[in-house]
């Protein structure tokens, strides 16, 4: 797949929005999506939870394949259900792979453009395939392509009418390494250049490179926003874990000890070298105390370094808690 997109800065008046205000969605008796609110604005956002979280719900509902059962779901205060016109600005890579095998990918995407009346489909199609960097299995029957494959042509159909809104349902599935990191690459510079790019992903890793938001789903319900440093910054309940190198750590952990801000203080080794780890039960006083501490020691702080700011921990806590 190229790294470097045909698909320029997007040509709208002024930055594009979704917007979910208090979306359900229920099968029968079955709550899906539960009460869901939340605004996606340009760029790329991870889509989080476990499975039954109501992930690819929540994507069908965006869409507009699927209604909601209540609340409202929009693309700059339009509803994206029963809407033409919004159609033609999403675009949607699904996790499923009902497809039409028995024709080539050429045909599949060309089919795509042509849905869209776009003006060109034939050059709109090739500029598609060219960006998955699918031209050498372009003739091909789908039928034959592998997972990977597979799921770059339907990336293919999706950027083939240049969407503002791009969603995709585990977008990673059957790549190997090298095209995944190229559909990163892909991603973030359509999130650069203005387009809204949320995708859902099991594949943490991948989540916290690229995302520069994501969206927690539990059970079918909105569990958290933002940055995932910020959540992290955000759960005061959850004692904070930090590690210390200075000049000192045997003083300074004994200052921190005697401090209410703290449950636990622990010298130790990291990398050959003496550490201090610290439990922060008091996020706030913890940090505006630290740096007193050592001032009034004469203690030399070299690194600060939280020690559970990841996505993985993140993610587990807002699941398990």
């Amino acid at each position: 797949m190229t790294v470097t997109t045909p698909y320029g800065p997007r040509t709208g008046t002024g930055p594009v929005v979704m917007r979910l205000e208090q979306v359900s969605r229920w099968f029968g008796n079955v709550v899906a999506v539960n009460d869901v609110s939340m605004t996606i604005g340009p760029g790329v956002t991870g889509l989080l939870g476990p499975n039954g979280a109501g992930k690819s719900t929540l994507i069908h509902l965006m869409s507009g394949f699927l209604p909601p059962s209540s609340g409202t779901v929009t693309v700059d205060g339009e509803p994206t259900w029963h809407n033409e016109n919004i159609y033609r600005r999403i675009g949607l890579v699904p996790e499923r792979e009902a497809m039409y095998e028995g024709i080539s990918g050429w045909d599949f995407v060309l089919a795509n453009a042509r849905l869209h009346r776009l003006p060109d489909p034939k050059a709109a199609a090739t500029r598609a395939i060219e960006t998955v960097d699918m031209q050498s299995a372009a003739a091909r029957d789908v039928a034959g392509y592998s997972k990977g494959m597979k799921q770059r042509i339907k990336m293919a159909t999706a950027l083939v009418h240049d969407p503002d809104v791009l969603l995709l349902d585990e977008p990673f599935n059957g790549m190997d390494p090298r095209q995944r990191l190229q559909l990163m690459d892909l991603m973030t510079e359509l999130g650069a250049n203005g387009r809204v790019v949320l995708f859902s992903s099991h594949i943490l890793e991948e989540v916290e490179q690229i995302a520069g938001g994501i969206e927690v789903m539990v059970a079918g319900r909105h569990a958290a926003s933002g940055d995932f440093r910020e959540i992290r910054r955000l759960m005061t309940e959850r004692p904070h874990q930090y590690t210390i190198r200075s000049s000192d750590d045997r003083a300074l952990a004994a200052a921190l000890i005697a401090d209410g801000s703290t449950s636990g203080v622990e010298l130790g080794v990291q990398a050959g070298s003496a550490v201090l780890n610290v439990q922060a039960s008091d996020y706030h006083r913890f940090a505006r105390r630290l740096p007193v501490f050592a001032r009034e020691r004469g203690i030399r702080l070299y690194e600060v370094t939280p020690a559970d700011e990841s996505l993985e921990k993140v993610f587990s806590y807002l699941v398990n808690r």
